[in-house]
């Protein structure tokens, strides 16, 4: 029997709700080799959970540096895009809809805190049919500090109206850890492949997919 339910669920997006991280990398190591240059999965990793808007100018300028045929600019973002869109998913990752389902059930409010951009978060998850589900969308486009601040889950608190240290956080990266524990959730880890080497001890609870989680589940991680 359930005696506490969560005030509120929040899901980062990016390797938790959609797979949306694996087509990323392939995507920067398609191009990459595609002008000679391979990507290292150790280089790549250590971006992973993080968000500059630079980002992708960085990335085209470690090509451009080292390529013996460097492209555009606009060459680079297209063939990165296309790549990306032939690879990313058209489902939610396992156990997400299930997990949805149980919380909206027993009335838990739901956001996504996100540290990528409302141009991308938001239309995905329209695409993948569960933007209604959820009460707010915050992402890093709504806060002054992305992640590992905390800001995108006292912001995603603030506007559900529920006490952080009653809410718990989904993530999969050790910057999404740090910032939900910072903002004063509880957190439950699921590794992505791509995260799988962080250090994710801080989290309140680590499960291989979102499957493996149901409501009585959660709302144990809220008993002192």
């Amino acid at each position: 029997m359930i005696h506490r339910v969560p005030a509120a669920v929040i899901f980062d997006f990016d390797g938790v709700i959609l797979d949306s991280e694996t087509p990323e990398y392939e995507s920067h190591r398609q191009v990459s080799e595609m002008f000679g240059v391979p990507l290292e999965l150790g280089e790549y990793l250590g971006h992973v959970g993080l968000y500059h808007v630079d980002h992708e100018t960085q990335w085209f300028m470690r090509l451009r540096d080292r390529s013996p045929n460097p492209p555009d600019r606009p060459t680079f973002d297209a063939e990165k895009r296309r790549i990306f869109n032939d690879l990313v998913p058209r489902e939610p990752m396992r156990g997400i809809l299930d997990l949805l389902d149980a919380l909206a059930a027993v009335g838990v409010p739901m956001a996504i805190a996100s540290t990528s951009t409302s141009r991308w978060v938001v239309p995905a998850s329209e695409r993948l049919g569960i933007r209604v589900r959820f009460a707010t969308v915050v992402t890093g486009d709504d806060v002054a500090r992305r992640k590992p601040a905390p800001d995108v889950y006292l912001e995603a608190a603030r506007r559900l109206g529920v006490d952080p240290a009653r809410s718990i956080a989904v993530e999969d990266s050790a910057p999404g850890i740090t910032s939900a524990r910072a903002a004063g959730l509880k957190t439950v880890a699921i590794p992505h492949w791509l995260t799988e080497g962080h250090d994710l001890s801080a989290a309140d609870l680590r499960v291989a997919h979102a499957g493996e989680l149901t409501v009585a589940r959660l709302a144990r991680l809220l008993i002192a």
